[in-house]
């Protein structure tokens, strides 16, 4: 099973078997944003600094920029938010993923939050 770790701007990043991997927004940044109506992707082969804003996601609310969780080359974004960026409602912590990364330094994952260091996090109200 994938491990999965969390940033303070409420990411999501789920490392894969081929060193790769996806990064999303956590459910709980989804139900602040509300209904999704727009995502604007990274471009494959773009190379990303931890903490570079490179997606925006566009809902009824509000604009929010998606910062890259650590640094690493985009190889792939979801085609399914193209026409459906509504997906991240529904499934933001699994088919909702927004980019897959090649990282730079995976053992920089390992700095990232756990699931209850994220749980604890966002119920202090950060």
């Amino acid at each position: 099973m994938p491990q999965t770790r969390f940033t303070r701007d409420h990411e999501w990043l789920r490392l894969n078997d081929d060193g790769t991997a996806a990064v999303g927004i956590t459910a709980h940044a989804q139900a602040q944003l509300g209904d999704i109506v727009f995502i604007e992707l990274p471009e494959p082969g773009r190379e990303v600094a931890a903490g570079e804003a490179c997606a925006v996601v566009e809902s009824v609310k509000a604009a929010a920029d998606v910062f890259a969780p650590l640094a690493g080359r985009v190889v792939e974004v979801n085609p399914a938010l193209a026409d459906d960026p509504a997906l991240v409602n529904r499934a933001a912590e699994t088919d909702g993923w927004f980019f897959r990364i090649k990282l730079a330094e995976p053992a920089a994952f390992a700095t990232l939050m756990n699931a209850d260091d994220y749980a604890a996090f966002r119920d202090s109200g950060s």
